[in-house]
């Protein structure tokens, strides 16, 4: 695969950076600062859309790059759109309202071409499928700090891992980026040849 331009991503998550480096492709990384709230009658689908689409743009309008890639990943469980946990108290209210249930990670990615104005902008859903959790396992997973800066108090790809029976849909999009679609992404706008 090759690289024609600079690729930017819009993030600080090394997640992310390790996604689109084992698929060949080199980014500079630059986060976006803007504000991750919910709008009234937003869907998640939406939701997760707009964050993507206006971190893409945020950083896009720094320059230094051609194509910017903005990502946001939420955990949706009975209606509810979960982020980040503010606190040890937080992330247990998440384990245990995800515990013994299936959930789903929706990922919304934007990926621009600052030359042509050209955009692509879309929503990955999974499903994952929690067994149930031992109080034990809760405690020792929030005092290892891993839930703190992941949506839905978890990371699939660490320690958590054992906590998931199975995925329906995409393992990558659960880690924070759906590779598969953001790599057909820039091919559609000529970042990769």
């Amino acid at each position: 695969m090759t690289v024609s331009a600079t690729i930017v991503l819009a993030s600080a998550s090394p997640r992310r950076v390790e996604l689109l480096q084992s698929a060949g492709i080199p980014v500079s990384v630059r986060p976006s600062g803007i504000a991750e709230m919910l709008l009234p009658n937003e869907t998640p689908e939406d939701h997760a859309m707009r964050l993507a689409r206006d971190k893409a743009r945020d950083v896009a309008k720094l320059g230094n790059g051609r194509f910017f890639i903005g990502a946001d990943t939420i955990v949706v469980s009975e209606d509810e759109i979960m982020g980040k946990p503010q606190d040890a108290e937080d992330a247990e209210r998440m384990l245990r309202k995800l515990s013994g249930k299936v959930h789903q990670v929706i990922t919304g990615f934007s990926v621009i071409d600052s030359i042509s104005n050209a955009e692509i902008t879309a929503a990955v859903k999974t499903q994952v499928y929690f067994k149930e959790l031992r109080d034990d396992e809760i405690h020792t997973y929030i005092a290892s700090g891993c839930p703190f800066d992941k949506a839905g108090a978890y990371a699939i790809q660490g320690d958590a891992a054992h906590m998931i029976s199975k995925i329906e849909g995409s393992y990558t999009n659960v880690v924070g980026l759906p590779l598969c679609e953001v790599v057909e992404a820039l091919r559609t706008l000529g970042a990769l040849g």
